[in-house]
């Protein structure tokens, strides 16, 4: 057997415009770059836990939670928090009859650089609000995502509960460790105010006496939080991405092979999300998908118009990483993901020679249920593998 087409696993090559997968067997390296899009800068976790901005079109290898990376593939988002690297604006406010607490510019955030602050709350805090330069939001309802990188000041500071807050909607957060964390939570808007911390012991909210550092909150509308987007007096608009049009028809057997990804969801919101062999039109393709239903994979085989063979697989959360494998062979098709075989279908024609010749992030024609992602692993094979080839594989 042979892998035809590999994309990540530990080997990451991006420039403007362009992922880099390869064939590299007989030990011929032969490049099979993803045309990739992205009208704007964005932001990514590296190999040392900071975030750094990626250029506009440069595709992002992300660290995030693992060593190996991952490809990255969000939709566009809005940061609506317009002052989350201008610290100066941020202010402290008692409300109640506590002593008056302290902020603290210059202290070293998640960029390496200096935009995060320390936050002191005296020991009789009471109804203390944290607000980040400004009080009125874009967003006046439906569902927004609320995030920020919080740490403890002091390795021997116990767990510590504040309150992430959009007006009225206010969630308890408990705030673990001397290390940055990302902490999101979702809200429902019913107002324009601003996102906030609240310290309000009479709500159930630690009471006063410890520091944290803050820095890099974000508000944005949608049903989960994405990247970091940095603003400073304006809101601003990451644009989404798209990764499409990587190999050619001699990558592909078109009579056997088998399609393979370790991939994990962004979130698990109900909309089809798609990675796709074709031969660039719907009527022929290989696809491995996030499925509308929840936590719910999807492989489907077209083959001249014709559905030859499909299924579904419900798993415990889409959100963390598995393994999928397609395999595909006249009257000889499999759906394994994580190590078991999970359907098979035992009759049906596969594809004319010279059909397949792409893969995409994407359905099979004219863009669309794009895969909004994180993608460890991708390849293809030009023989349908072994049950236990398939096993080893998936495991």
């Amino acid at each position: 057997m042979a892998t035809t087409f590999k994309f990540g696993n530990g080997n990451w090559a991006v420039k403007e415009d362009f992922a880099l997968a390869y064939n590299d067997e007989n030990g011929n390296f032969k490049p099979l770059p993803f045309d990739f899009t992205r009208a704007s800068t964005a932001t990514r976790v590296n190999k040392d836990g900071l975030i750094e901005t990626v250029p506009s079109g440069k595709p992002r290898i992300d660290f995030t939670d693992n060593t190996s990376g991952h490809l990255l593939l969000e939709p566009s988002r809005t940061n609506y928090s317009i002052y989350s690297e201008d610290t100066s604006t941020w202010s402290y406010v008692e409300f109640g009859s506590g002593s008056a607490g302290t902020i603290t510019t210059g202290k070293t955030d998640m960029f390496g650089g200096t935009n995060a602050v320390q936050i002191d709350f005296p020991a009789n805090a009471e109804n203390v609000s944290i607000q980040f330069g400004h009080t009125s939001s874009s967003i006046s309802s439906g569902s927004a995502q609320t995030s920020l990188y919080i740490k403890l000041v002091g390795s021997a500071t116990p767990d510590k509960i504040i309150q992430l807050r959009t007006g009225s909607d206010a969630e308890n957060t408990t705030i673990s460790g001397d290390s940055f964390v990302r902490y999101t939570k979702t809200h429902t808007k019913t107002s324009n105010e601003a996102f906030i911390i609240k310290l309000r012991p009479s709500e159930g909210t630690s009471s006063g006496g410890f520091s944290i550092i803050v820095c890099h909150p974000q508000e944005e509308v949608g049903s989960y939080a994405t990247s970091y987007i940095p603003t400073s007096g304006s809101s601003v608009t990451r644009s989404a991405e798209v990764a499409d049009e990587s190999g050619n028809s001699s990558v592909f057997n078109d009579s056997e092979g088998v399609f393979y990804a370790e991939i994990a969801a962004l979130a698990d919101d109900g909309t089809a999300r798609r990675i796709t062999i074709s031969d660039g039109t719907n009527s022929n393709r290989i696809v491995i998908a996030y499925h509308t239903v929840s936590n719910q994979f999807l492989y489907i085989i077209v083959v001249g118009n014709s559905v030859v063979a499909s299924n579904v697989y419900t798993t415990t959360d889409t959100k963390d990483y598995h393994k999928v494998a397609v395999k595909y062979k006249e009257n000889d098709f499999a759906f394994w993901v994580d190590g078991v075989e999970r359907h098979s279908d035992s009759s049906g024609s596969t594809f004319p020679n010279g059909t397949l010749d792409q893969i995409q992030f994407t359905q099979g024609a004219g863009g669309g249920v794009y895969f909004y992602g994180k993608t460890k692993d991708l390849r293809v094979y030009d023989t349908a593998l072994s049950d236990s080839e398939l096993q080893a594989l998936t495991s």
